[in-house]
């Protein structure tokens, strides 16, 4: 008998009795928080898992099914020029615009087709904290100065981030680099042209089924979200025609998808959500079972819900119960927290960094929570430390980066995250 492992076995049984034995049920604080934790991962998932993390899914299982291990490894590999990897993977996290949580199986796609770590993580940065629409109220409403700190910091940081995290690594990512450059490269199925076009669409119902302006919002951005929806279906049925004529899907299986979310777009007007998750389903139901490509394509989105999607839930949960819903208190009061950030002391600046790393915020959510803070004393550097730390990290998304690149990498990236908008926070504190 193993007596560590026995005691491990003991401890663990004993803090569990002990946490239930303890409970504080009753307690106002400890009932409240356990509903804001429900709350929270209620409105996740009628808000982000169906228009968000499914399309993720299916974004993530594409990229390994159908790109060329050999074209990721050219574009955002080790051997890559620098300059061009970088680029590519900051440009593609702006256009997708994503929260911390629905970047997380493209980041997992494209690290486990060989892109360096450095890119990868620069991709992971970008896409939650470069979102033009987020940096554009920023400067509407938190003031020009703030926005255009927020917008020069976030492009700043995902490539420093990212090349900071390939130095960390640069010997053990090597070794994981080399071993998928001896896999045999698979030849090309299609022409780049049909590939380019078929993530086009698959990126077009991300992009344009998430998109929101905020309300009283005029100009560009509230025109595109009157017409979202109409966007959304333009590009499903481009989707579906390619699945029939590139894929040789079976037309009556996707005419019978199609029907069905434009019966249920006409009944439930008012909540496009569903027609939505029957085009979600319908495409699980197309492709499923499938031989080639297409069945692959089904089995790698499916590995990557498996993997992510329970433990997205689990924080999700706990991040509710310690900081609850915008406007709504956890376990952590937020005076405490409108206390701490006051003034712009270095300290100031790493608790708004370190509490905007845990809390979970839904892309634009964090100008309004931030409103409130200013509005309660917090200083101008915290501030800033906040917007740069908050939406690139939640509890949530760390939970799955520990099971997706090991627990070393995670505390490296969340470290630098958290340190240098604290650094970039103070110094804009001192400067303002």
């Amino acid at each position: 008998m193993n007596l560590r492992q026995e005691f491990k076995s003991f401890a663990a049984m004993a803090a569990v009795l002990a946490a239930a034995y303890f409970l504080p049920l009753g307690t106002p604080r400890f009932d409240d928080a356990v509903f804001e934790a429900l709350a929270l991962t209620k409105w996740y998932a009628q808000e982000h898992v169906i228009l968000c993390l499914l399309p993720a899914f299916w974004i993530a299982g594409a990229i390994a099914a159908f790109v060329s291990q050999a074209s990721v490894m050219r574009y955002l590999g080790p051997t890559a020029p620098k300059p061009l990897a970088y680029g590519m993977a900051s440009v593609s996290g702006t256009i997708l615009a994503v929260c911390s949580c629905t970047v997380l199986p493209l980041f997992a796609g494209i690290y486990r087709m060989g892109a360096g770590l450095g890119p990868a993580t620069a991709f992971l940065y970008s896409g939650p904290a470069i979102n033009a629409l987020a940096i554009i109220l920023t400067a509407r409403i938190l003031g020009l100065q703030l926005g255009v700190a927020r917008a020069v910091g976030a492009v700043v940081f995902s490539l420093v981030i990212g090349v900071l995290m390939f130095l960390l690594f640069r010997r053990e990512d090597q070794q994981r680099v080399e071993v998928a450059m001896q896999l045999p490269a698979p030849a090309a199925r299609r022409p780049l042209w049909q590939t380019a076009s078929f993530f086009g669409a698959l990126v077009g119902v991300l992009i344009s089924a998430t998109w929101g302006a905020p309300e009283g919002e005029t100009g560009v951005f509230a025109a595109v979200s009157e017409v979202k929806w109409v966007l959304t279906a333009a590009f499903a049925a481009a989707l579906g025609l390619m699945l029939w004529r590139w894929m040789l899907l079976p037309a009556s299986r996707l005419l019978t998808t199609g029907a069905l979310i434009a019966v249920l777009a006409l009944l439930v007007p008012a909540h496009p959500q569903i027609a939505f998750l029957a085009g979600i389903v319908g495409l699980a139901w197309v492709t499923a079972g499938q031989d080639g490509e297409a069945g692959e394509w089904f089995e790698q989105s499916w590995i990557n819900a498996k993997q992510i999607f329970p433990l997205l839930i689990g924080g999700v949960l706990v991040a509710g119960l310690l900081f609850g819903r915008p406007g709504h208190e956890g376990l952590i009061p937020s005076e405490w927290v409108a206390r701490l950030v006051g003034g712009n002391s270095l300290g100031a600046n790493f608790f708004a960094a370190f509490a905007g790393a845990l809390m979970y915020f839904a892309t634009l959510t964090e100008v309004p929570i931030l409103q409130g803070l200013l509005g309660s004393g917090m200083g101008q550097g915290p501030s800033l430390a906040l917007l740069l730390a908050g939406p690139a990290l939640s509890l949530p998304s760390m939970i799955v980066l520990h099971s997706l690149i090991g627990l070393k990498k995670t505390a490296a990236y969340v470290g630098l995250v958290v340190g240098f908008s604290t650094l970039v926070g103070w110094g804009y504190g001192v400067l303002v």
